[in-house]
């Protein structure tokens, strides 16, 4: 029989909120785009009928936008939510050098995770300290474009500054005029958050090679990042590859686009079970840029070659700091 581990009366009213604020982040991933699609087929069976009709004209006209940039906003990125957010777990957001706001870059985060806090907190929200770290630049976080098609969601979607992960929007982002623009794109994708659990160290990268041709063809410097914590934030149950599990959430990416880990962590007034995330810290590490000059043909040979030293910049950038966030002597990354 599981013990269960109560959480304490006397929490700290700041605790609270930080509880408070993981918990509607959670929420959001998990339910949100239900309730969303809810409320619209509502409005159409009642008597709002006309103002849902009035939003599909709206979808209609406005369907291209998280390719073409999506249309963030600064007081969402700014709510004091965001703030008890990043206090929950902390996140940490790390430079290693300066970046030149007189060019474009492509970040590659890894690893994926669960639900990709690290990335959520410092690249959609304003109180990691990126606009003081990185003056200049303009992150764009590419996610899966089956978030915006939920009416309501994609633009509370977008005011944070997601845009799609097709290659019509990371090609949008890099072809701004002047410069600043920052790509960033969760490598591992999908597939990758079925092996996020805590320990693992496991990257889908080998044979993702679509944002190494994007870099190359828009000369955008691409710029490798790691997300030490992202991996400890969760349990999943197990799911070895060949197994039963792991056969059925492989099958329904490929059939839905996204991935369904199976996991947890703990809950509102108890630690033993729930979907809320551990109180694990997150030290992101923005390593530093590779050059790239702009080649609108790149050959095979040449993103290989590019895509094989991106691999050695990362494992450098994890070896360097790797012990200083609590990764063994014995701990190295997997590519798969």
């Amino acid at each position: 029989m599981v013990k269960i581990e109560f959480a304490p009366i006397n929490i700290p009213f700041n605790r609270r909120m930080q509880t408070i604020a993981v918990l509607y982040w959670v929420f959001t991933f998990l339910f949100l785009a239900q309730c969303c699609m809810g409320v619209f087929v509502l409005a159409v069976l009642s008597g709002y009928w006309h103002f849902a009709a009035l939003y599909g004209l709206w979808l209609y006209l406005d369907w291209d936008t998280p390719q073409t940039g999506g249309r963030r906003c600064a007081w969402v990125r700014k709510w004091t939510i965001w703030r008890h957010f990043r206090d929950y777990f902390p996140i940490h957001l790390i430079k290693t050098c300066d970046l030149d706001p007189k060019h474009r870059y492509l970040f590659g985060f890894h690893p994926h995770g669960v639900l990709v806090a690290g990335a959520f907190g410092n690249f959609c929200t304003e109180y990691t300290g990126f606009q003081e770290l990185f003056p200049g630049l303009t992150p764009y976080l590419h996610v899966l474009p089956f978030w915006f098609k939920f009416p309501f969601l994609r633009e509370y979607a977008m005011s944070a500054g997601l845009v799609s992960c097709s290659k019509k929007s990371v090609t949008h982002v890099l072809s701004q005029e002047g410069a600043g623009a920052i790509s960033v794109i969760v490598i591992g994708g999908a597939e990758e958050s079925l092996e996020a659990r805590p320990g693992s160290l496991t990257l889908q990268t080998l044979h993702r090679k679509g944002f190494i041709k994007l870099a190359l063809k828009h000369g955008a410097h691409l710029v490798p990042v790691f997300s030490f914590g992202e991996n400890e934030l969760f349990n999943q149950l197990e799911n070895p590859e060949g197994s039963v599990i792991r056969n059925i959430q492989n099958r329904l990416r490929k059939i839905m686009g996204f991935a369904l880990p199976l996991f947890h962590a703990r809950g509102v007034f108890q630690y033993s079970f729930g979907v809320l995330p551990f109180r694990k810290p997150i030290y992101t590490i923005v390593g530093k840029p590779i050059v790239v000059e702009q080649n609108a043909s790149p050959t095979t040979e040449e993103v290989d070659k590019l895509h094989q030293r991106y691999l050695d910049e990362l494992n450098g950038l994890f070896e360097e700091h790797k012990a200083q966030y609590g990764i063994t002597e014995q701990g190295h990354l997997v590519f798969k």
